[in-house]
């Protein structure tokens, strides 16, 4: 079926795309649930449409992201049928893998924004992840190059291409694609609809599945998914599975020590631990901290889990040396977790999740410290500590530094964190001040 080229649709457009509409439903008996989507714009907020049938009114905001000028296209990475993760970790591997080849070769023309699909209801397992891509000089070849492109993903479920159209009275139309042998056959057309912003954000109901782990076993089922692919996975496994799933703390203070970049949290954790003459543990351990370059580099799903399990090495080393020593941790449950909420939930402060949310609670099978505290610093003090720093940091480091919105969100979501909650200290200080007050921390704690 040939694509109208023109940036703008006659009349009869929609006409034809109702009637194509009509056609589908008697194929196929019954209508596909319809799928609602939102797109983070520049200014961190999100818009929501949704696809429909007949023809809505025109909305500005829709028609300037998906609209001309240059022509706008859609793809989400659809779970395969599936018991457990193991449709979530190959639905995340795809996600990356067209996410790299997108933003290499010719397709290199369209910009790249994130996308989520979700269901109407605020059940699990629904979220889709995809990218909305705009080719601002609307390129003949793009359409056939994305198709190729998902052609290539034979992993996956049969993977669609939305494309947008404005017809002549304003009204947006998405086009389903898909490539049969060398043939671009559409297959399905809907309206492009406002949709009204959800309660919460969208993805909620499957962080827990795929970013924030609440229990042991959810994260090890993450890894054995990957052990084909992973070999170092099934070493992590192996270490895990020789801790203990029963342990408790000894008679001695256990303390978790968390901060952002340029709190001076190293510096800090090992000062106290030499002051109390404490066990000094760091989160991931150093018996998996050899393989962390190689989990940052995949997928969200399996990165969370390798640091969730992590914490769980930790916690058996804590239960050991509790017994005989006062025990610093240097950064512990609180710190996955985070990093997890602020970087999945997309948009602004005012989509996280609500206080008292269940993502923020510690996890009820991993041994909890007496005392959490989270180091802060103004932001005056920050700028200038982080001027004489030379030491390589992480993506996540990186984007603290350049990103003031995703740096208020993980401040934001430390604070939140419930059970044990964590308890604030100003880092700005000299270094001396900052830890005599930790210290009188700690000690009342202990009474």
């Amino acid at each position: 079926m040939a694509l109208i080229s023109c940036p703008r649709a006659p009349l009869w457009l929609g006409r034809l795309s109702r009637r194509l509409c009509a056609r589908h439903r008697a194929c196929t008996g019954t209508m596909a649930r319809p799928r609602r989507f939102t797109v983070e714009l520049p200014d961190c907020s999100l818009t929501h449409f949704v696809l429909g049938d007949a023809a809505g009114h025109r909305d500005a905001r829709l028609t300037e992201l998906l609209g001309p000028p240059g022509r706008s296209y859609a793809l989400c990475v659809p779970l395969v049928p599936g018991e457990g993760c193991g449709p979530r970790v190959q639905a995340a591997r795809v996600y990356q893998r067209l996410q790299l080849q997108l933003r290499q070769g010719p397709l290199q023309r369209c910009e790249l924004s994130k996308l989520l699909g979700y269901g109407p209801s605020d059940q699990a397992s629904e979220a889709q992840h995809g990218f909305l891509l705009r080719d601002p000089s609307d390129h003949p070849d793009t359409r056939q190059d994305l198709l190729q492109l998902l052609g290539s993903c034979q992993e996956a479920a049969r993977l669609h291409l939305a494309e947008f159209q404005a017809d002549s009275q304003g009204l947006l139309w998405q086009r389903l694609w898909e490539l049969q042998g060398d043939r671009q056959v559409q297959v399905d057309c809907a309206c492009v609809l406002p949709a009204p912003e959800p309660h919460l954000h969208p993805l909620l109901p499957d962080l827990l599945n795929s970013a924030v782990f609440q229990d042991r076993d959810a994260a090890r089922a993450v890894l054995e998914e990957c052990t084909s692919f992973i070999p170092e996975a099934r070493e992590v496994l192996d270490l895990v599975d020789q801790c203990p799933r029963e342990i408790q703390k000894g008679k001695f203070q256990v303390i978790a020590i968390e901060g952002l970049d340029a709190t001076g949290k190293t510096t800090l954790t090992q000062s106290v631990s030499e002051s109390l003459q404490a066990v000094l543990l760091q989160s991931p351990p150093p018996c998996i901290s050899q393989w962390r370059k190689l989990f940052d580099d995949e997928p969200t799903i399996i990165r969370r889990a390798f640091y969730s399990l992590g914490n769980y090495l930790v916690a058996s080393e804590i239960a050991k040396q509790s017994a005989k020593f006062p025990v610093i941790v240097d950064r512990y449950w609180h710190s996955t977790a985070t990093y997890a909420i602020a970087t999945e939930v997309s948009g602004g402060l005012q989509y996280l999740p609500p206080a008292h949310h269940p993502v923020y609670q510690w996890p009820k099978d991993l041994l909890k410290p007496d005392l959490v505290l989270l180091l802060t610093v103004n932001s005056e003090e920050r700028v200038r500590r982080l001027q004489g720093r030379g030491q390589e940091k992480t993506k996540e480091e990186a984007e603290l530094e350049v990103n003031s919105v995703f740096r208020q969100k993980v401040e934001a979501t430390y604070q939140r964190m419930e059970n044990p909650s964590c308890r604030l200290v100003d880092a700005s200080p000299s270094r001396e001040t900052v830890l005599q007050t930790v210290l009188q921390l700690i000690q009342r704690a202990g009474h």
